[in-house]
């Protein structure tokens, strides 16, 4: 096999970053205008894919002002232990807080990212999903926008309150330590999600 063909190859094979946008106010903003949505664009594997206002720092670009000039940076790695292309993402925002998996990430602070992972900072919310892939040198990533917050979708709220109606009564079983609900109960399903 020449060296051609062992290009295209590992071009058929490159592990690829599915990206999932949602923010409450993208039907009436251009929020995603510079973002090429629904096809998939290869990446070099040794620079990291930085998402930000910044269209010149970053690799991804949204136009949006609350968003930092360098919001975050999602880089590729391997292991000695591992054939897959591995990512880990950055926070690179000194004023907000970015979170994955309900995890909180502070300004430089780093973490390995699961196959699938939530991640929000303000208002946005990105679903990521990784497929695995052979080649070495590069990934592929493909944006898409939800129409729902992608944690709806996954059940992966933020921890709230249970509403309890008038009708219901509490039983707390103090040698246990439990708290159990008695009677009808009335929730607002779209509100709570279970784990």
């Amino acid at each position: 096999m020449n060296v051609s063909q062992t290009i295209e190859t590992e071009e058929d094979l490159l592990p690829c970053l599915h990206v999932k946008l949602y923010h409450p106010q993208q039907s009436s903003n251009s929020l995603y205008g510079l973002i090429p949505l629904g096809k998939r664009s290869k990446h070099p594997a040794e620079d990291p894919l930085r998402l930000g206002r910044d269209g010149q720092a970053c690799t991804v670009a949204l136009l949006d002002t609350r968003v930092s000039r360098k919001q975050l940076a999602i880089q590729a790695y391997y292991t000695p232990r591992s054939r897959d292309m591995l990512f880990r993402i950055q926070n690179l925002s000194q004023r907000a807080q970015l979170s994955v998996n309900s995890s909180a990430l502070d300004y430089l602070e780093v973490v390995d990212l699961p196959d699938k992972a939530l991640i929000r900072f303000g208002q946005y919310e990105m679903l990521i999903i990784r497929e695995s892939g052979e080649a070495k040198a590069s990934f592929e990533v493909e944006f898409e926008v939800l129409t729902v917050p992608p944690s709806r979708e996954t059940c992966t709220c933020e921890p709230s309150v249970t509403p309890v109606s008038d009708t219901e009564s509490l039983m707390v079983n103090s040698l246990l330590g439990e708290l159990r609900i008695i009677g009808p109960s009335e929730t607002d399903e779209t509100a709570i999600c279970y784990s």
